[in-house]
């Protein structure tokens, strides 16, 4: 078998079942461990998966660059995104993550609601410039072009002060095993102080994050209070995660 047929059908398993593990592939094919982890190797430099110890899962295309992802599911990503604003009620404070689907969310929020919005995202605070009802927080930090939102220590150490009744994740990918991800070491650790300071994380996850991951771990699936997924994600998707306890919200 050539290399490219291996790599396809590498591809098309990973597609199917959402995780391939090297031993499996080595008895399929006819090969050694040696040359599947070689064909693992290529594709992950091609950004086509993700590796991980044994095999291999499929790769988020979240992580594309802020125009590339704008086109990614903008239906899907505006229909969530009405959702979550419809979560936040009057006096609450709520934290919002950076990306395109936060964007969204901000953008239906009500323009009388009274609550108060934390981020660290300036794109989200400039969305939110003529919601004269609302308090704006903006977290500062060192500004991470890729996601515009702020990271670092300073971000940090501001989140430790602050305590929000729900936390709308941002991530580039969701699985039972690898958990919540993204594609920036840095972005990851802003997120898991935002998880510790909010009394509900809900993951915003259109459907090109699912059982999809990143290199950075953010936490385990077990963080997320709820995942708000499209309404029409298959129920096959999301079964795994409410099988490991988690809240599927549909929008």
């Amino acid at each position: 078998m050539l290399t490219s047929q291996r790599k396809k059908l590498i591809l098309d398993a990973l597609k199917r079942d959402g995780q391939v593990l090297a031993k499996a592939l080595s008895d399929t094919f006819g090969v050694s461990e040696d040359t599947v982890r070689r064909d693992l190797r290529e594709l992950a430099a091609e950004g086509k998966l993700q590796r991980v110890h044994g095999g291999a899962l499929a790769a988020s295309p979240a992580v594309a660059n802020l125009a590339g992802r704008r086109a990614i599911g903008s239906k899907a990503k505006a229909a969530i995104g009405r959702a979550a604003a419809q979560m936040i009620a009057p006096g609450q404070i709520a934290f919002v993550d950076g990306g395109t689907t936060a964007i969204q969310l901000v953008r239906h929020l009500p323009i009388d609601l009274r609550a108060t919005i934390v981020t660290h995202s300036p794109s989200v605070a400039v969305e939110l410039a003529e919601h004269e009802a609302l308090e704006v927080i903006v977290i500062g930090g060192r500004l991470f072009r890729h996601s515009m939102v702020t990271v670092g220590a300073a971000a940090i150490e501001a989140l430790g002060h602050i305590r929000a009744d729900l936390y709308f994740m941002g991530v580039t990918g969701v699985h039972r095993e690898a958990g919540l991800s993204t594609g920036d070491l840095e972005e990851a650790y802003v997120k898991r102080a935002l998880v510790a300071r909010a009394a509900e994380t809900v993951v915003l996850a259109s459907s090109e994050k699912l059982n999809a991951a990143s290199a950075y771990m953010i936490a385990g699936i077990d963080a997320a209070s709820a995942i708000l997924v499209e309404k029409d994600t298959p129920e096959s998707t999301t079964a795994p995660f409410e099988a490991s306890g988690v809240t599927i919200l549909r929008a």
